[in-house]
């Protein structure tokens, strides 16, 4: 896994260049947002458990179908798994969202779970629906904290939307 720092850096070292104004205003905008990256981590794994539990409640809601039978969600087990995969998702963002770069999310989450979305049909719809609904309630808690510019939040979200919504099921 590489942050931006790293990331950046062997990108210009491989192309033999100097970092230009473009890498130095890049590497700014990280330190400026990492004390605030760090402080959302910390706000993340002190309320993870609340963020999936209640993101769910309001998925469940929202698409109430998930939960009768023949919905993904529809059993215990189900359930449990949905809720599970919530937590991962908010889990590796806020690795994403501290390393300024989603190589981790790569890495860790999104390479094998389009094989296995497929092969258990789980509707993709509802799936970006709960990871957007945690991105909200992450970025209210990040506002009530003091963090002014949260477009760092964004970031890691919006990565795993866009990656899961490419899947073909």
């Amino acid at each position: 896994m590489q942050d931006t720092v790293t990331s950046l850096i062997s990108n210009y070292d491989t192309s033999g260049r100097y970092l230009d104004r473009s890498a130095i205003d890049s590497l700014r905008t990280y330190f400026t947002t990492g004390a605030d990256r760090v402080k959302v981590a910390a706000m993340i794994s002190a309320n993870a458990a609340e963020i999936s539990r209640e993101a769910g409640k309001q998925l469940f809601e929202d698409v109430p179908e998930l939960l009768r039978p023949g919905g993904n969600a529809y059993t215990t087990r189900r359930y449990a798994a949905c809720l599970r995969d919530m937590d991962y998702y908010l889990r590796y963002s806020s690795y994403a969202m501290v390393a300024g770069n989603d190589d981790v999310l790569m890495e860790r989450v999104l390479q094998g779970l389009r094989e296995t979305y497929n092969s258990l049909g789980v509707p993709i719809a509802p799936t970006v629906q709960g990871i957007q609904i945690m991105k909200q309630m992450v970025k209210n808690m990040a506002a009530d904290m003091g963090v002014t510019d949260a477009s760092f939040i964004d970031q890691p979200f919006d990565f795993i939307c866009r990656e899961v919504s490419e899947l073909s099921v």
